[in-house]
């Protein structure tokens, strides 16, 4: 799970707190705004309130997250931020809220007024299922579940891709030679678009003054256009930065293009690319690249979990990717970014991966993947042949190979206790022991006539922390024949037995 305290905004947060997260969002000139949503599909927003970027129904600054009751049981899909900022937030249900800074009409209501609390963006977009939102530094992009493109916004530069410059009040559809495309998926840099469809194509318009549509030359474009320079690969993911952009295919191929004077293009130097140029070549299948319009920072994730960061890092530029220590792409960002904000809406839900040892754990007396069982005082006990040769010598030995065929399915247990035998078992899968002191004696007859000394010394550890007044005799009597060391504890009780 990614730990969100690594952002400075939630550290205050106590663990009951942190425990209710589920996605989050630090935004903000400085990091210095942050949104989340929880478990309960409840929004909390608290910090600086920047043009009412918290949606609270005032300017005020906040240090306790405030709850926005409207949003209130809707259950968000995609989020993101403008520079302004401005928010946009899609629910489930397919519809679009903003709120925050507007002058430029970047929420999409007509209008240049400040939006103080969320507010449904109707226009054009009825009847019209909102999947994906993105921003740029003051225009605004949706996806509908159709794959159609709405903008608006800031249009200085073209990115709102209607064909002038004019700034666009309200959504309008993204058409041109996206007319009869199917957009899979859109990213925003500051005054840039790019979008990709479904056969993996990517078109871009906007600003591109750097390179960062990757068309081959530097001149603005009113309306999309295909990057050539992508032309025979399938891609899959894209993101931008401040000026640079970057795309994954889906052979796990990285490229870059556009603005490289913090080295964020990974190319080994600080000259801009106007066409995409392929980087990490050497290194395995790239997963996951990760970049946002308020940074010059770059990263990106490998098949095996290693994750490279280049480009402004902490004031320092990164010209190659570097290698680091962090298990995901958000840690660079919370560690490295100008400002330390989030390149996407997290999500700190814990994932399905389990270690070797969790998922060993997992299927003990898993009677779906189990081959043998035990029968103890009628009762089953559900294994596999081969964690126990792994794990227990008298096992290893008990299933020669000559034995395997002719095993039976079920093995009976007298000598020892359902609960003696289970924990035995639950050891081998384990490395633990839970047994009250004198169900423990029974599992250290069974450790010491199986020569499984670590399980011993577990039992002569539960044994002794278990010794009281009253049971002191029993164990000790019970005991004294495995172990010096228990019998020499019991002892010592002996004088507070007596005068109990």
């Amino acid at each position: 799970m990614v730990d969100v305290t690594k952002w400075p905004m939630f550290s205050l947060m106590g663990p009951q707190e942190l425990a209710s997260i589920r996605k989050a969002c630090v935004f903000g000139s400085s990091a210095n705004e942050a949104i989340y949503i929880t478990n309960d599909d409840e929004v909390f927003v608290f910090g600086l309130n920047c043009s009412n970027c918290l949606g609270t129904g005032d300017s005020l600054s906040t240090i306790v997250p405030k709850k926005l009751d409207f949003l209130s049981g809707r259950k968000v899909v995609s989020l993101t931020y403008g520079s302004g900022p401005h928010i946009l937030l899609a629910t489930e249900d397919g519809e679009l809220f903003a709120w925050g800074h507007n002058g430029y009409s970047q929420l999409g209501n007509g209008t240049t007024n400040q939006g103080v609390a969320p507010v449904l963006v109707s226009a054009n977009l009825l009847n019209k299922k909102v999947t994906e939102v993105a921003c740029g530094s003051h225009h605004s992009m949706a996806l509908t579940d159709t794959g159609e493109v709405y903008a608006w916004g800031y249009n200085n530069c073209g990115q709102v891709g209607s064909g002038s410059t004019a700034n666009q009040p309200t959504p309008r559809r993204v058409s041109s030679c996206l007319q009869n495309k199917v957009a899979v998926s859109i990213v925003c840099g500051q005054t840039s678009s790019l979008a990709v469809v479904d056969n993996g194509e990517v078109y871009g318009w906007g600003y591109n003054g750097n390179g960062q549509l990757g068309l081959g030359n530097n001149g603005n474009q009113l309306t999309p256009c295909r990057l050539v320079g992508l032309q025979g690969l399938c891609v899959q993911q894209i993101v931008s930065g401040y000026a640079h952009s970057m795309a994954l295919t889906d052979e796990g191929l990285l490229y870059a293009w556009g603005a490289n004077t913090y080295g964020q293009l990974g190319t080994g130097n600080k000259s801009n690319q106007l066409s995409p140029v392929q980087i990490l070549t050497e290194k395995e299948r790239i997963v996951e690249i990760a970049s946002c319009h308020s940074t010059h920072t770059s990263a990106a994730k490998t098949q095996s979990g290693q994750v490279y960061m280049w480009g402004q890092c902490r004031g320092q530029s990164i010209v190659l990717p570097h290698l680091t220590h962090f298990a995901c792409t958000d840690d660079v960002f919370a560690c490295f970014a100008t400002p330390s904000v989030m390149w996407r809406l997290l999500s700190v839900e814990h994932d399905d991966f389990l270690t070797v040892a969790q998922s060993l754990k997992k299927e003990f007396d898993n009677p779906e993947t189990a081959d043998l069982k035990f029968c103890v005082d009628g009762k089953y006990i559900y294994v596999h042949k081969a964690v126990l040769k792994i794990r227990c010598e008298h096992f290893r030995s008990m299933f020669q190979s000559h034995w395997n065929e002719d095993m039976k399915e079920v093995i009976e247990i007298d000598q020892f206790s359902y609960p003696v035998y289970r924990s035995f078992l639950e050891f081998l899968y384990t490395d633990s022991v839970e047994l009250p002191p004198e169900d423990a004696i029974g599992l250290l007859d069974l450790a010491t006539s199986y020569c499984e000394n670590r399980l011993k010394r577990l039992c002569q550890h539960i044994i002794k922390r278990g010794i009281i007044v009253e049971n002191a005799f029993s164990l000790l009597s019970a005991a004294v024949r495995y172990d010096a060391e228990v019998c020499t504890a019991s002892m010592m009780l002996q004088p507070a037995a007596c005068f109990a």
